[in-house]
């Protein structure tokens, strides 16, 4: 199980008005300290968290921030239109398109996806697979 995801960020306050553009829709809350931005989902008491955490902090070896090739973290949403507010938000909000939401053809037929670098880029995606929504034709 993945207990919890970071990417690196030189600009905290550009992070966090990314971020915050869609994370607190999904239901995470935010805590800001001197160690960066930690992002996560309510855990009812006495249970152990099952989501992974979401982090957002300078690198600790004092280099400059850089995104991974390859790397990408993933956010699931309830329906195709919450990707498209949201892509929109954190594209409003420092964030830049690198995939505007919509079905994939190598994908699955109710996989819609909406891709966006962070500020320090950072590739992110939300989805939505909900079955009950009209999938891709064809």
């Amino acid at each position: 199980m993945i207990a919890y995801v970071t990417v690196g960020a030189d600009d905290i306050d550009c992070a966090k008005r990314f971020y915050c553009a869609f994370l607190p829709a999904l239901g995470y809350s935010i805590t800001e300290g001197v160690e960066g931005l930690s992002f996560v989902l309510p855990t009812p008491e006495g249970e152990h968290p099952t989501a992974p955490d979401f982090y957002v902090k300078p690198p600790f070896n004092g280099h400059p921030a850089s995104s991974g090739n390859g790397a990408m973290v993933a956010f699931e949403v309830s329906r195709q239109q919450q990707v498209r507010d949201l892509h929109a938000a954190a594209c409003a909000a420092g964030g830049t398109n690198d995939g505007p939401p919509g079905f994939r053809a190598a994908y699955g037929a109710n996989f819609y996806v909406g891709y966006l670098r962070d500020p320090h880029g950072n590739k992110i995606a939300l989805f939505s697979s909900n079955p009950t929504e009209a999938g891709r034709e064809g």
